[in-house]
């Protein structure tokens, strides 16, 4: 009975959090209806109520995805679904028109927030664990096989444990069992000298009576020995810590969570296995089923009759494309139904119009298309408009829907089981009377034909055309990169060979949380005096997300959100481009391509080997998506010139037929391109920027080097303390990247000076001797950065708007609109 209680406490707060959140979106909605429709010239004006929306929506969805992930009941998870994938989808729209609006990829919204009264952590963008929950099963098959096919083919060994004979096995139980009999004989023996003494020291007090030295002395004892005791616990957790038998404090409180977690995961899983049990459509099919399909196939015959007794034959029977029963069994009359599809019929001969006909309607038509468009200029005089959303109507559907009326009203105090409710299935009701109507529009439209033949004597109108000549059709060429080269093959085997290739590899498990960093508290300040500043690691951390990882986990997302198709991380080396590839695979457990130059050297020669390689990987990820194909030191593709070094790597031969590879990816393939480079400033600009879409610059700055210093010195075990002055080494780092910080804490943190902290603790000069044996980024290196990135389309365009704010007079603005560029 407690633990029914505690879940339905637990329900209450996230029911709670639901409705809260549900009420903040209609707001929102509302407001979006009254500030987007009308022009607005003002581009300061525009930014702050893009910014604004952008940090509502994101409150709204970490509140939608903590109550989605906390709940039990299966169709509220259902609705809360449909309105999350709304909101992620309606928050990408509103970074491509602030991308688009600013001509920067970073933006600075620290005023707004303070004038919110919010933290950089409220808009950080969650990552929905349904992502990975709802298909756990799927990616541990998945998983199993990938370590089976590498074991097999010798490309990973297997850690060998010693068997034990059965003797052994035997004797181990013995000296257990004899131990923990021994251990408790003697407990019993203690227990009884306790008692022995005890009373007899009871007789001693009474015939002596009370003595004070006696009292101070028991009290001492009692004190002396809760000290030693906390002092040997102390001992003895230290030591279980240092042998790697109990957690540290810190990941302790981490397992208390995580085992929380997985109480509601278990709940969540029982709830699913009765929600599978039951399984809503199949109930319904069986109960509702049977009388559903008499009952149309007695509607639709009765208006088959009557069509005919008034207008003398039976009607043909509407299409599928027409509505098939549908079109016969709406409100209308046997007239009405047979001179409507009299009508339709006449429209389909109109169809069959002269191809001269259709020519000049196809003109006709380009030209209205042409009509609409506008130039900038005019653009720039009328004002910016918010562009249309593909989301707003999910969203809607999702407040309207009958369903969260329904669980927001309702009592659920003695709902303890959270099980399926069918008075919230009208869906599902819908859906099953659709599929029973396809099956009986079939059975139907047979009676249909024999009743005509055997009343009528008239043939069908397929029987009448299979005796005309079907005209041959001129085939149209398929795109080289959609072409199935192997029609033959099953996608288990093409897995499995590209796995044996190390084409497929095995991602490491990163989170993105993992990727340490901190918000740039200074970027509004540091464009208000005409200075650009860098991205911080935070920035980054939220573009991987919100590029990467929310297209990639969510199909109506991917299809429907603005399409990116392929990422660059450029930066220098060491600050986590890598580590940020297998981040985006680990959150949305996608499928790893490593399509690098010194990856596919030697495999599949020659242009048809090529072309076949490229076709395995496009049809298993996208079979298999979510699926990530990634490129490493992918400037060597698109490079000015190869080095001698290199020519045997044929680093080149990707540069044509990558643009294609893209071409190929539609928006229903959730499949994404991701290159890193540290030279990105060695290849042809225009390709290099041709096929990625965006383009990154990870660095790290003062505050996260701050936070690095702090969590990655933590992570490998050592002990902060007032002798380790953290803010002086994220000073002496600046120009180090996060790969030299990590190999400097674990040059210094060895097993020898873990075991010696408790006597010396870790100081400054210790990180500082490791730190300087490394070569760091020079400020030469950073400037060739940005002048790079200053000669991109995104980094021109932003220098364009400057130049141009500065000729109209508008100088720089508190919004951090004007600055200097990447120069």
């Amino acid at each position: 009975m407690q633990s029914h209680l505690l879940r339905k406490k637990k329900c209450s707060t996230y029911n709670k959090m639901w409705t809260d959140a549900q009420k903040d979106l209609d707001i929102q909605l509302w407001r979006e209806r009254e500030e987007f429709l009308q022009p607005e010239k003002d581009r300061m004006k525009v930014f702050k109520m893009l910014a604004a929306s952008y940090i509502k929506y994101m409150q709204i969805f970490r509140n939608l995805e903590t109550a989605h992930d906390k709940l039990i009941h299966q169709q509220k998870r259902t609705v809360i679904h449909q309105v999350l994938d709304g909101v992620i989808g309606r928050i990408l729209e509103m970074k491509k028109e602030m991308v688009e609006l600013e001509n920067s990829e970073f933006h600075y919204i620290d005023n707004i927030l303070e004038d919110l009264k919010l933290l950089p952590e409220d808009i950080e963008v969650p990552i929905p664990r349904y992502f990975i929950k709802e298909k756990l099963e799927v990616l541990q098959q998945r998983e199993k096989i990938l370590d089976q096919i590498l074991l097999n083919a010798g490309l990973q060994t297997e850690k060998h444990v010693k068997a034990m004979t059965f003797e052994e096995a035997i004797k181990t139980i013995q000296v257990a069992e004899r131990a923990r009999q021994g251990r408790r004989r003697a407990a019993f023996m203690k227990q009884i000298y306790l008692e022995e003494k005890r009373e007899r020291q009871t007789k001693l007090q009474v015939q002596m009576g009370p003595n004070l030295d006696d009292a101070a002395t028991c009290i001492q004892k009692v004190w002396r020995g809760y000290i030693q005791r906390k002092k040997t616990e102390k001992m003895r957790e230290e030591e279980m810590i240092f042998l790697g038998m109990s957690l540290p404090p810190h990941l302790k409180a981490m397992s208390i969570s995580q085992m929380h977690a997985g109480q509601i995961n278990a709940l969540q899983g029982e709830i699913q296995e009765r929600h599978e049990e039951v399984f809503i459509k199949d109930k319904l099919r069986e109960t509702e089923g049977l009388n559903i399909k008499e009952t149309l196939q007695d509607q639709i015959g009765q208006c088959f009759i009557e069509c005919r007794h008034i207008i003398g034959k039976f009607p043909d029977y509407p299409t599928e494309e027409a509505g098939g029963s549908m079109a016969i069994l709406s409100q209308k009359t046997p007239e009405q139904v047979a001179a409507e599809l009299a009508a339709k019929k006449g429209d389909g001969f109109a169809e069959k119009s002269p191809k001269g006909e259709k020519r000049n309607k196809k003109g006709r038509e380009k030209m209205k298309g042409k009509k609409p468009q506008k130039t900038g200029k005019e653009e720039k005089r009328r004002g910016w408009k918010m562009a249309p959303s593909n989301f707003l109507s999910i969203m809607e559907e999702g407040t309207v829907n009958t369903k969260v009326t329904v669980w927001q009203n309702r009592d659920e105090g003695w709902d303890f089981l959270q099980d399926h409710d069918p008075s919230g299935s009208k869906k599902e009701t819908v859906e099953v009377e659709e599929e029973i109507r396809v099956q009986v529009d079939e059975l139907m439209q047979r009676k249909l034909e024999n009743l005509k033949l055997a009343v009528d004597g008239e043939k069908s109108n397929k029987q009448k055309k299979e005796g005309k000549k079907t005209k041959t059709t001129v085939r149209k060429k398929i795109p080289e990169m959609e072409e199935d080269l192997t029609p033959d093959r099953t996608i288990d085997s093409l897995y499995r060979e590209l796995v044996e290739e190390r084409l497929l590899i095995k991602a490491k498990t990163v989170n993105l949380s993992d990727y340490v960093g901190e918000y740039s508290y200074l970027g509004t300040t540091l464009r208000q005096v005409d200075i650009e500043p860098m991205p911080s690691l935070a920035d980054v951390r939220q573009l991987i997300a919100l590029y990467g990882i929310l297209p990639l986990g969510s199909q109506t997302v991917h299809e429907k959100a603005p399409l990116v198709k392929a990422l660059l991380l450029a930066g220098p080396a060491g600050v986590g481009k890598k580590m940020l590839v297998h981040a985006i695979c680990t959150e949305t457990g996608a499928n790893l391509f490593n399509l690098s130059a010194s990856n596919i050297v030697g495999k599949y020669p020659g242009k048809n080997g090529l072309q076949m390689m490229l076709h395995m990987v496009f049809k298993v990820a996208k079979q298999l998506q979510p699926s990530v194909v990634w490129i490493g030191d992918t400037e060597k593709i698109f490079s000015k010139a190869v080095p001698k070094a290199e020519e045997e790597m044929n680093a080149k031969r990707l540069e044509k037929i990558l643009p294609k590879f893209l071409k190929a990816l539609k928006a229903q393939d959730r499949v994404l391109l991701v290159g890193t480079t540290n030279r990105p400033f060695d290849a042809n600009l225009k390709p290099f920027c041709k096929v990625y879409q965006k383009i990154l610059i990870p660095r790290p700055d003062y505050a996260s080097r701050f936070v690095l210093w702090k969590h990655i010195i933590l992570q490998n075990g050592g002990a902060i303390t007032n002798l380790l002055n953290i803010s002086c080494l994220a000073k002496v780092s600046d120009g180090f990247t996060q790969g030299h910080i990590v190999q400097a804490v674990q040059a210094v943190l060895s097993e020898l000076r873990l075991l010696q902290m408790t006597r010396k603790p870790l100081r400054t000069a210790e990180f500082m001797t490791s730190l300087a044996r490394q070569d760091p980024v020079y400020k030469e290196e950073e400037e060739t950065f940005k002048v790079w990135y200053a000669k991109t389309p995104l980094g021109k365009a932003r220098i364009r708007a400057l130049a141009g704010n500065k000729k109209s007079g508008k100088g720089t603005t508190k919004e951090g609109n004007k600055g200097k560029g990447k120069n």
